[in-house]
């Protein structure tokens, strides 16, 4: 699993001109599930994304996570994240997960962020999307889970 994290003033997806996902300040998460990937890496990651401690404090130091801040977060499934660039001209992205497996994991992991009293908001699994964010920082992370751990 693969998830590119910046931290955001605000951020929203849309679908054919419609919004159907939008926060004010938090995290947009743009994530990648591999054919490997379980709930155990979604879990690896949930818990890694809410004590993240990315946001200001008083002094400006990077010292509050996205749940000391009452912050946000969007997820954004993108399996291009996954892709394999090194060959010739066109990506490969066979180290994404199917559809049958990405869309059940992510769903499960934005259950957990919730279970974690985290307001979530989502893009549409599988569709065309235009990501709007002003990345506040900026603040980029990126973050690799594998075998339940963070890489």
């Amino acid at each position: 699993m693969r998830a590119v994290v910046q931290r955001v003033s605000r951020a929203s997806v849309a679908v054919e001109g419609r919004t159907v996902g939008e926060i004010a300040a938090g995290l947009l998460v743009l994530l990648a599930v591999a054919p490997q990937d379980t709930v155990r890496e979604m879990r690896v990651l949930a818990d890694k994304l809410v004590g993240l401690r990315i946001f200001g404090d008083e002094t400006g130091r990077m010292n509050r996570s996205v749940r000391d801040v009452a912050g946000s977060v969007l997820v954004v499934s993108q399996f291009t994240l996954l892709a394999d660039a090194r060959k010739g001209r066109r990506p490969s992205f066979a180290a994404a997960a199917p559809p049958e497996i990405a869309e059940p994991l992510i769903a499960e992991f934005c259950s957990l962020l919730t279970g974690e009293g985290i307001n979530v908001a989502t893009g549409e699994f599988g569709a065309m999307m235009q990501v709007s964010l002003v990345n506040d920082g900026p603040v980029t992370l990126l973050i690799d889970v594998a075998d339940g751990k963070v890489q």
